[in-house]
């Protein structure tokens, strides 16, 4: 069984690369001149809603890393607060952020499920996340920063190194591994509240 869990969130995993190029390449070969009549954007959003929602809500509930009794509530939460961020026409600003937390389940499970923290806690942190979609803070969108971008591109690339070591190696990856590779979200983190509370009217 944790086999198979190693394969889950190795796809999820591939559907995160695919994501953060799928939009570069559509660009690359202009795909929106040769089929005008084509709104990649909204196949685009179809398919993150599937991969970074739909699937991590269903693992939830397969997963055990939260109270039994909160596993569809929470579930719930996360399905019906990603359809209202994924819905509002902002939610992807013109100077390329996220507003409100960008619906990524599919990491928190990850980590959740590698940490092996207490139930309690485990739901708490997803609660909490589900809280963040509705607050109004400008997230960086990684691979379309401005501001910043050798560096947030590197950082992310060594991230996402780390966390293909960390998805090889289950059930048991390397917890110093775990926790450097989470220096990232302080980055993250810290780099968008920076970046928005030191001009918000700036591109990001």
């Amino acid at each position: 069984m944790i086999l198979h869990w190693r394969h889950a969130f190795f796809w999820l995993f591939v559907a995160v690369i695919v994501d953060a190029v799928d939009g570069t390449l559509a660009r690359w070969v202009g795909v929106k001149q040769a089929l005008p009549h084509f709104d990649g954007t909204l196949l685009d959003n179809v398919v993150d809603y599937v991969s970074y929602v739909i699937v991590p809500a269903f693992f939830l509930m397969r997963l055990g890393i939260v109270p039994p009794g909160l596993s569809l509530v929470i579930a719930g939460g996360i399905c019906l607060a990603s359809a209202y961020q994924f819905c509002q026409v902002d939610a992807k600003t013109p100077d390329h952020t996220f507003k409100g937390f960008p619906s990524y389940w599919n990491i928190a499970l990850l980590y959740l499920f590698v940490l092996q923290l207490d139930p309690v806690w485990n739901a708490g942190i997803l609660l909490l996340l589900i809280v963040l979609v509705f607050v109004p803070i400008k997230y960086l969108y990684p691979t379309r920063a401005v501001r910043f971008r050798r560096l947030t591109l590197w950082l992310t690339c060594l991230w996402g190194i780390a966390v293909a070591v960390i998805v090889w190696q289950l059930p048991s990856p390397n917890l110093q591994m775990v926790y450097a590779s989470m220096s990232y979200f302080i980055y993250y983190v810290g780099m968008s509240l920076f970046l928005m509370f030191r001009n918000p009217q700036q591109t990001v």
